[in-house]
């Protein structure tokens, strides 16, 4: 996933995507410990695609403080 089209989404479609990623890693790794993994590099871009997402929802969590600041 791209950073531009998740800064597009609002937080609860945010939420649900992280959510489906992280139900996707753990199966993954689960895979992965039985031995039937085809693809181990689909882990890795998991994870990352998680930490995009987090860092949307922290970027926007600041922008609304800062907007509550002012």
């Amino acid at each position: 996933m791209k950073a531009c089209v998740l800064k597009e989404k609002n937080e609860n479609e945010l939420l649900n995507d992280r959510e489906k990623l992280v139900k996707e890693l753990h199966d993954l790794k689960l895979k992965k410990v039985i031995g039937v993994v085809e693809n181990p590099i689909k882990i890795r871009l998991i994870k990352r695609d998680i930490a995009r997402i987090n860092t949307v929802l922290k970027e926007k969590k600041i922008e609304e403080f800062k907007s509550k600041q002012n």
